[in-house]
């Protein structure tokens, strides 16, 4: 993978694309912004994006799409049945993955559902390197229950474990023995475990998860949402990697599951997902789940001009240059941000920079869901639209009691190709003095709790004027400016 340095020494990281296209965006008074994220019940998920400046949520669905993609949309075959497309992402996806069946979905949450419902029943257990909030929800749903069996430097904020999303081996083995075989469809792994800070597995750690696996004749299904972050850090920091290229690594993981699935909003930087597999009897199981909830047999929920972006979305997965952006800007603004004594999860993970609100805030109690609280200050300091990951995105025991996240962070997303060196800069300029007023944030308290997935669309106020407070301070130290 090649290296840049620059002459004054500083690291910077450096984008090996240009910009064709621009989109423009909009930054609000600091007065309107605290506007809009009461009107959103101080969730981010309903703030209007015209009202948005950086779109951090999420780098779901929300990536910039190359040149080659939105050329190859145009020669897409719209066909219901038999497309010519289908075959080619088809094809694309035996090419890299070596998996000769494909099941298409409309997203990767689509694809949880199908494997949920033909592989787990009440009673089951299903073991993971951590829970996503969907996938928790689809394994309970069908009478599963989700047993987290992570290595305990996963839940240390500040670390040098550069594998923070490895699965225990010996815990592995242990609700094996417990639970019964017969009573594990399948472990999951998740590559970049969303949850805690975007973290990778080790190729290593893939390799003994498969000789358990093997002991018991239990399958491993393999997320890969996050697969392009996690290549780069394989390559990046497992030694025997270094020298291999992105497409050996990629096929010696696929080699090692059973089961593959993705949401192409992430994996191929377009819309749509799928699950892969190189077994015929499973893929009879699960196609059949495809026409009653998706579409066809060959599209799946997705127009086949998406299709036709992820064909060439996966192949440039391939391309170092292409898949280290991210991870880079992410640890430029992780790095940052802990030089200036700002508690973010590290090393930086994918995905996005993590803070841990636990610390930040650390006045808030959990039960006024601080990660939350932090989101919504981050956007009134900087217009800046992060996600709250921590007890907001759990859901009620069912006695009605409320599940205590194990972490409370903000994730701030850095969508691929999509931000310039200066965005980054500016939201952490705003967020260094988010916490150097940190004490004004206040809690939030539900005022409508669906039942379900709450942090989608429940909303919520404060416990006092904390914003109010908070606009004040903004206006004494920046005066007119955004």
């Amino acid at each position: 993978m090649s290296e840049i340095k620059f002459y004054s020494g500083e690291k910077i990281p450096l984008e090996m694309h240009k910009p064709k296209i621009i989109q423009k965006i909009n930054l609000l008074p600091v007065e309107e912004r605290a506007k809009a994220i009461e009107e959103a019940g101080y969730n981010t998920f309903l703030l209007q994006n015209e009202d948005v400046f950086m779109d951090m949520l999420t780098d779901s669905g929300v990536n910039a799409m190359s040149n080659r993609q939105q050329s190859a949309m145009m020669l897409a075959d719209d066909s219901y049945a038999g497309s010519k497309t289908f075959s080619k992402l088809q094809q694309k996806i035996e090419e890299i993955f070596g998996k000769k069946y494909f099941i298409p979905t409309h997203q990767g949450r689509a694809a949880e559902n199908i494997i949920s419902q033909v592989y787990v029943k009440e009673g089951s257990i299903i073991p993971m390197n951590y829970h996503f909030t969907t996938t928790k929800a689809h394994i309970t749903l069908n009478g599963g229950r989700v047993e987290e069996i992570f290595v305990d430097e996963a839940m240390e904020i500040k670390s040098d474990a550069l594998f923070k999303g490895n699965i225990d081996l010996e815990k592995l083995r242990d609700v094996i023995e417990t639970h019964g075989a017969e009573n594990i469809p399948f472990v999951r792994i998740e590559a970049g475990t969303n949850l805690i800070g975007g973290q990778p597995f080790s190729l290593e750690n893939l390799h003994g998860v498969r000789n358990i696996c093997d002991e018991y004749g239990i399958m491993i299904v393999f997320d890969a949402s996050l697969l392009a972050d996690n290549l780069y850090f394989i390559k990046q920091r497992e030694e025997k990697y270094q020298d291999k290229s992105i497409r050996e690594i990629t096929r010696e993981i696929a080699d090692l599951c059973d089961i593959i699935y993705f949401s192409a909003r992430k994996l191929g930087f377009a819309r749509g997902g799928g699950i892969c597999t190189s077994d015929e009897a499973t893929y009879m199981r699960l196609r059949q789940y495809v026409t009653l909830y998706e579409g066809f047999l060959t599209y799946g929920g997705m127009s086949v001009m998406e299709m036709e972006a992820i064909a060439v979305g996966l192949e440039e997965t391939m391309d170092e240059d292409m898949i280290s952006q991210g991870p880079q800007f992410i640890a430029y603004m992780t790095d940052e941000l802990d030089k200036r004594g700002i508690p973010v999860v590290t090393p930086a993970g994918g995905l996005g920079c993590h803070l841990n609100a636990m610390e930040f805030v650390d006045h808030i109690p959990q039960e006024e869901y601080p990660a939350g609280a932090l989101a919504a200050a981050v956007y009134i300091a900087s217009g800046a639209r992060g996600m709250e990951r921590g007890t907001l995105s759990e859901q009620r025991d069912e006695n009605g009691n409320e599940v205590l996240s194990n972490m409370e962070l903000v994730r701030l997303a850095l969508p691929r190709r999509v931000f310039t060196l200066s965005h980054v800069k500016y939201v952490i300029d705003r967020i260094t003095w988010l916490y150097e007023n940190r004490k004004l944030i206040g809690g939030l308290k539900f005022v409508e709790e669906p039942e379900m997935l709450r942090f989608f669309f429940g909303r919520l106020t404060t416990t006092s004027e904390w914003p109010q407070d908070l606009v004040k301070k903004f206006k004494e130290d920046f005066g007119e400016s955004l």
